[in-house]
């Protein structure tokens, strides 16, 4: 009896373990699997900020940010010291802010030489025709866009936004004068720099 005791015990104990043992490798299988499933991160995402200095004797001041993720381009500008209302807000051609009025950014980005319009109209739009950006009372307004017609450092000289300017003009654009919508002074000016 007690030989059979012995065994049943040793029986019993066998299977414990073994129970224990099983249950380890089928709880690290799981998280093993759902690692492998992750999705990867993208190492591609690129990211500038442009910085935004008066121009024509304003307060206009400001961040524009780009970051480009999956072949998008998301633009992201927040402006302070404008007055009430809404003011155009565009690409120039050339990263130079170097004069008083701003002109030294030269004309709207317009690498596909398109007739000036709202950004998507079937009728045409420059690349750098961004549109307006409606200023609170305070002065402050904020406007985003998001195009898979941009691109930050890519080779392709029809999106690149590299060496570009953005210029925040004292008013509104009117997406039909041509050539650059009649929105005024230059007021604010940023390079788009690497």
């Amino acid at each position: 009896m007690k030989n059979l005791s012995l065994v049943i015990i040793l029986l019993a104990l066998s299977f414990t373990t073994s129970c224990k043992e099983n249950k380890k490798e089928s709880g690290t299988e799981p998280e093993m699997k759902s690692e492998e499933m992750a999705p990867a991160k993208s190492n591609d995402t690129k990211e500038i900020t442009v910085k935004l200095e008066p121009k024509n004797d304003s307060n206009v001041t400001g961040n524009v940010v780009f970051i480009e993720a999956d072949g998008v381009v998301t633009m992201t500008a927040t402006l302070n010291g404008l007055t009430e209302g809404p003011h155009a807000i565009h690409i120039h051609e050339k990263g130079d802010c170097s004069s008083p009025d701003g002109k030294s950014a030269g004309g709207h980005w317009n690498p596909t030489n398109q007739p000036h319009g709202k950004w998507g109209s079937p009728d045409g739009y420059h690349r750098g025709d961004i549109g307006n950006v409606e200023a609170n009372a305070d002065g402050m307004g904020t406007i985003t866009l998001s195009t898979d017609e941009w691109c930050i450092g890519c080779d392709d000289p029809n999106k690149n936004i590299i060496g570009k300017g953005i210029i925040v003009h004292q008013g509104p654009d009117d997406f039909t004068s041509q050539p650059s919508g009649n929105a005024g002074a230059r007021v604010a000016c940023g390079a788009i720099m690497q």
